[in-house]
């Protein structure tokens, strides 16, 4: 039974894995099981395959078709006021920077990186550098918007990252 979402050649995200190519659809079999799996490379990466079992909800819900150039400016228009609160408590600052990261919803991800981008300029006034961690979490942030937008606003990275502080207000400068 095939519960295929999406086809051959559609160009999706997926998850902190960025923007792939669906190269096929094939069956494969492990541990004794045959099942359809999406065969997707990445865009920026041809050396990278990943499968992706069709008929499972948990990985292709994190496969989505890229966002329009009007949807990413609506999607950064709506972000201009918004910005996450800094979570002073590390463990419950790192759970919901894995939950934001792992919805990869853009909204919340622009915030996220507005919030730490703004006490990285905060602890650097302090001559202090931001924990490990929430540079990570900045970097895998970073990463998943920058690839769908660098495809599909086709700029690179740091013009990217100009292009959603520039939309995005001065929230960051505070």
């Amino acid at each position: 039974m095939r519960f295929e979402m999406f086809k051959t050649d559609d160009i999706v995200t997926y998850g902190i894995n960025g923007v792939c190519k669906i190269v096929g659809i094939e069956e494969k079999e492990l541990l004794g099981v045959k099942r359809d799996y999406y065969v997707l490379k990445p865009v920026t990466n041809d050396k990278s395959t990943y499968f992706v079992p069709v008929d499972n909800s948990n990985t292709t819900s994190k496969m989505r078709k890229l966002l329009t150039e009007d949807e990413i400016n609506n999607i950064l228009d709506c972000a201009d006021n918004e910005k996450l609160q800094w979570i002073s408590n590390e463990r419950e600052r790192k759970e919901c920077y894995k939950k934001i990261v792992g919805e990869a919803n853009h909204t919340e991800l622009i915030k996220m990186i507005k919030s730490i981008t703004c006490e990285k300029k905060r602890r650097e006034k302090q001559g202090k550098k931001l924990f490990a961690s929430d540079e990570k979490f900045l970097r895998d942030a970073e990463k998943i918007l920058c690839d769908e937008f660098e495809y599909v606003l086709n700029l690179s990275e740091k013009e990217v990252l100009a292009y959603i502080f520039k939309r995005v207000g001065k929230a960051t400068e505070e």
